[in-house]
């Protein structure tokens, strides 16, 4: 569809006040899904931030990579292993996860903003102990008790230093962060990427924290894409979750966005990250896409 220049133009109005309004201040995108395998996605995306950076906004991009992480260990003859929704992740694959996150998905975001006008800095958890970290174990029923289990080199994360984080952005550079946390050995552990995006919004005090998904967003009906929750409250959650409405891998990341709001996160976004300019759809319109969860 071709828009007429008055279109355009009213588009470019309906954006004023929210360029206006976000100007100089911190947007944490966690990008993961399938707009990290459909070329068109990863370039709209790109272009989002870099957009948003041309407009005085300071954009910080954390990455998943599961996938790819699949797709590299089945080559290397290694079978992935989940528990709760966890990798285990033993010495060698902690090796190949760091491989693939930090030396190829990393890069590859950082060299496409480059390719799509912006500048971009690649970082983990280890780049000026960026985010500290210790073992996650997960808790499993057995024989009708609770029992710890081991997931080896999984971490949850103990403490996020952003100074590095604010020295890329003050020389205008766009941050880009691997989710691999650093132990008090110096060792890498391999984190949830959504649980670091939220905890880097709260070390930031970033404005808005926005999680990309495969889903529209939060569905009263799982069955009717109208029946979208644009606003869901924090308090409405439990009873939500009880109903089934919040349930499986969406559960973690409401969760995320819980612990940015009491975090001091003023907005956090559950999005569509399979539509393209997602993002900006939900920064510089009147209506937005997917779901907000807001406090109260």
């Amino acid at each position: 569809m071709t828009l007429s220049p008055l279109e355009k133009t009213g588009i470019l109005i309906e954006a004023l006040p929210y360029i206006r309004q976000f100007y100089g201040k911190t947007v944490v995108i966690k990008y993961g899904g399938h707009a990290m395998v459909n070329c068109e996605l990863k370039k709209a995306v790109m272009q989002d931030a870099v957009l948003m950076h041309l407009v005085g906004m300071r954009p910080v991009i954390v990455h998943g990579g599961g996938p790819e992480i699949t797709s590299m260990l089945g080559r290397l003859g290694k079978e992935s292993q989940f528990i709760q929704g966890q990798r285990v992740t033993d010495a060698e694959t902690m090796e190949i996860v760091e491989m693939v996150l930090v030396g190829k998905i990393n890069k590859e975001i950082v060299a496409n903003i480059h390719r799509y006008g912006g500048k971009a800095i690649g970082l983990c958890g280890k780049d000026g102990h960026l985010i500290e970290a210790r073992k996650q174990v997960a808790r499993i029923q057995k024989d009708g008790e609770e029992m710890d289990l081991d997931l080896g080199y999984v971490g949850q994360v103990e403490r996020v230093n952003p100074g590095i984080i604010e020295t890329v952005i003050a020389e205008g550079y766009i941050p880009v962060v691997a989710p691999i946390g650093v132990g008090p050995g110096g060792e890498s552990y391999n984190i949830n990427a959504d649980l670091v995006a939220g905890e880097l919004a709260v070390a930031l005090q970033a404005d808005k924290l926005v999680l990309l998904t495969d889903v529209e967003g939060i569905l009263a009906d799982r069955d009717d894409p109208a029946s979208l929750i644009s606003s869901l409250e924090v308090g409405r959650v439990p009873e939500l979750i009880q109903q089934g409405v919040i349930a499986g891998g969406m559960i973690p990341k409401v969760n995320c966005c819980i612990r940015a709001l009491e975090g001091g996160v003023k907005k956090t976004h559950i999005i569509d990250g399979r539509i393209p300019h997602s993002i900006l759809l939900e920064v510089f319109t009147d209506t937005g896409v997917g779901t907000m969860v807001v406090p109260g």
